[in-house]
């Protein structure tokens, strides 16, 4: 790999402060975390909202990455900060990257997680050989028209770490010790398929995105109902058909029935508010694993 390989990238949110707390003690105390060999360059995502403690400026970064706005010199602060990681570290850039770990946290009731965008073969092969590792599942986020633009898809290979649940803008130590220990086995991971010592699981459990749901809502845009208590914290878990969605403040409950197999993620996390979900739903499934995903990954990282 070149002198600045993996980019590990916290703060893409600005508010979400426990990953980049974790790479600043990392850059002050460089055995804090091992690099298992690997050149690693450290950059906060958004340095102007994590210094203000916002989520962004002007757009939200997690959202930047679109080729088209990229190129055309679209203005405003994310934007101009997404044209500049990827000069400096994208695949062309001054910089080169081959692979991304993008830590974000969550304010819902997720634990921790991984999150793919799409079926890149080198990206489920970095997923699957954490997950292999760890036991985390997988957020398989794809065909989703209003949800684009993503940080990692924009390198060759990329992967997100979500751990939670932790308010916004707050420091926690349990928050902070899972971010380091999920990124230390995305290092050892690159690692070992680096060396030729990676082994794949027999399969890869993924929870694939199929849309999401806002909440019953006025014509003016207030809230007519909440989530439902009895829905509240179960995330990753199979639902009842007979769950309600939704509760009203009269007691009425309120929603579309379930469809047999939905699993309900990132129910009422805080910074999706603004962008209209209440939850994502998901399907869980087991893929088997392709011999060539490993290849691609190996083949990305040892031409890096």
């Amino acid at each position: 790999m070149t002198s600045s390989g993996v980019l590990v990238v916290a703060g893409t949110h600005g508010n979400e402060v426990n990953a980049p707390w974790l790479l600043q003690q990392w850059r002050a105390n460089p055995v804090l975390i091992d690099a298992a060999g690997l050149p690693v360059q450290k950059v906060i995502g958004n340095p102007e909202a994590f210094r203000r403690r916002r989520r962004y400026i002007d757009r939200d970064l997690n959202r930047c990455f679109l080729p088209d706005l990229v190129e055309c010199e679209t203005s405003g602060l994310e934007f101009q900060r997404a044209r500049e990681l990827l000069r400096l570290h994208g695949a062309d850039g001054e910089n080169p990257c081959a692979v991304v770990i993008d830590l974000h946290s969550t304010t819902a009731a997720m634990g921790n997680s991984l999150v793919v965008y799409g079926r890149r073969p080198a990206d489920l092969a970095f997923a699957a050989l954490v997950q292999g590792a760890l036991g985390l599942p997988i957020y398989l986020h794809e065909a989703d028209p209003e949800q684009t633009g993503f940080l990692v898809e924009s390198w060759p290979c990329g992967l997100v770490i979500e751990v939670g649940p932790v308010p916004q803008g707050v420091l926690n130590a349990r928050i902070v010790e899972q971010t380091r220990l999920g990124l230390q086995m995305c290092l050892r991971s690159l690692e070992h398929a680096l060396q030729g010592e990676a082994r794949l699981p027999d399969a890869l459990v993924v929870h694939r995105h199929l849309g999401s749901r806002d909440l019953p809502k006025s014509d003016n845009g207030e809230p007519q109902a909440l989530i439902h208590p009895e829905l509240q914290g179960r995330d990753w878990h199979d639902i009842d058909p007979a769950q309600a969605m939704f509760r009203a403040a009269d007691g009425s409950d309120r929603g579309e029935e379930w469809v047999a197999g939905e699993i309900p993620v990132f129910l009422n996390e805080a910074a999706y508010a603004e962008k209209s979900i209440a939850f994502s739903l998901t399907r869980r499934e087991v893929w088997p694993v392709e011999v060539t995903w490993l290849q691609a990954l190996q083949q990305l990282i040892r031409a890096a």
